[in-house]
C-alpha cells in the first residue's frame, strides 16, 4: 500500500480543529470514512466538526445523520482550524455544506480516478477499493489501532464500496488484510452485512420489480439501461430505494457488460448510477457529462428528463463498443 504522506501527517498534527466533510448522497465509504477519521482525531486531543450536504437516502447510513451537521455553524472558531474532506475529489461535490470551508487549508483523502488534484498533503489512491481504507491507514501509520467502533465504520465502508468484496480481483490484495485487521479489532463481518443488507422494506422489492420491468438492452446486449420515475419515488419513498441489490441482479445477466440507472430526481434533473462488469471504464463518460467516480462505478447529476437522457447516455458509449450498433 502507498505510504501515507509525511505532509498529510503533519498536517493531522498541526491544527487544534478540523472541519470533516464528505459527498452530498454520503454512502458507507462516505459516512465511515469521515466518522472513523473524526473519532481518530479526538483521540489525539483534537476538535472535529462532521458536515454532510445529505440527503442520507440509503438506509443503511440513515442512522449516520444525526452525527452530521448541513452546515458550518455561524459561531465555528476559524483560528487554528483546517478541513479535511474525505470520499470526494474536491469541495464542490460536498454541495451546500461546503460554503465557508474554502477558505480554511484543505487536505483530501480519496480513491476516485477521477481525482486529479496533485496537493503534497492530499492522499488519493485510484487503485483504493474504497477510501475507509486509507483512512484506516493513516490511523495504522501513527502506529495506532482502530477502535471497535472505528474499526466498525471502516469495514462497513470498505464493504459497501467493495460490493462485501465482490467488485475486487486480484489486483489489490491488501484489501483483505486490511479487513482481517479491523475484524481483529471487533468488527463483524456477519452484522455489517445484516447492516447493510438486512431490514430492507417490501416496497423496495416492489421498486426493484418496476425497474427491472423497464430494462432495455443496448450494444446486442452488452449495455441495460432502466430507469425511475418521480411517481416510483412518490410511490415507493426514497427508503425504497436499493442500488446494491438492483445492480446486482442486472449484472448476473449474460454477456452485460454495462448497466446504466437513470432516475427522475426532479421535472427536470436526473441523477445517473453506472456500473461496469469487466473491462469498460464508466469513469470517461460519467465525466463527460460532469460526474465522475470509479472505472466500474461512477455517478453523476444532471439538468435533463429521462427521455431525453438515456438516447444521449447510450450514444456516448459507442467508442466503447467498436463495431456493434447501440
Amino acid at each position: 500500500m502507498n505510504t501515507v504522506p509525511t505532509e498529510l501527517k503533519k498536517f493531522l498534527n498541526d491544527y487544534e480543529q478540523y472541519i470533516l466533510a464528505g459527498h452530498r448522497e454520503p454512502d458507507g465509504d462516505s459516512v465511515g470514512s469521515t466518522l472513523a477519521l473524526a473519532s481518530f482525531l479526538k483521540r489525539r486531543g483534537k476538535k472535529t466538526i462532521t458536515l454532510s450536504s445529505g440527503p442520507f437516502k440509503r438506509p443503511e447510513v440513515k442512522k449516520y445523520e444525526s452525527q452530521f451537521l448541513s452546515r458550518l455553524p455561524e459561531s465555528t472558531n476559524t483560528e487554528n482550524t483546517a478541513v479535511v474532506v474525505l470520499d470526494c475529489a474536491n469541495i464542490d461535490r460536498i454541495g451546500e455544506a461546503s460554503e465557508g470551508i474554502e477558505w480554511f487549508p484543505i487536505a483530501i483523502i480519496d480513491h476516485h480516478a477521477t481525482n486529479t488534484d496533485s496537493n503534497p498533503v492530499d492522499y488519493v489512491i485510484p487503485t483504493a477499493p474504497a477510501t475507509t481504507l486509507l483512512v484506516q491507514n493513516v490511523i495504522e501509520s501513527f502506529n495506532e489501532k482502530p477502535t471497535k467502533e472505528e474499526a466498525e465504520l471502516l469495514l462497513f465502508g470498505l464493504c459497501t464500496d467493495t460490493g462485501f468484496f465482490r467488485h475486487l480481483d486480484t489486483s489489490f490484495p491488501q484489501a483483505f488484510a486490511s479487513a482481517s485487521r479491523l475484524v481483529s479489532e471487533g468488527a463483524s463481518p456477519k452484522e455489517t452485512f445484516l447492516h447493510m443488507n438486512g431490514g430492507k422494506s417490501f416496497e423496495s422489492r416492489i421498486l426493484i420489480s418496476q425497474v427491472l420491468s423497464r430494462m432495455e438492452r443496448f450494444y446486442d446486449g452488452q449495455m441495460i439501461v432502466s430507469s425511475e420515475t418521480m411517481e416510483d419515488t412518490a410511490q415507493f419513498g426514497l427508503e425504497g430505494r436499493d442500488s446494491d441489490s438492483l445492480y446486482q441482479l442486472i449484472q448476473g445477466i449474460s454477456g452485460v457488460e454495462v448497466i446504466i440507472l437513470v432516475r427522475q430526481e426532479t421535472p427536470d434533473n436526473c441523477t445517473v448510477g453506472f456500473r461496469s462488469v469487466h473491462r469498460v471504464d464508466v469513469s470517461l463518460v460519467a465525466k463527460h457529462f460532469g460526474g465522475g467516480g470509479h472505472i466500474r462505478a461512477s455517478g453523476l447529476s444532471i439538468p435533463a428528463t429521462i427521455e431525453t437522457l438515456i438516447p444521449r447516455l447510450v450514444a456516448a458509449f459507442a467508442d466503447q463498443f467498436p463495431g456493434v450498433e447501440a
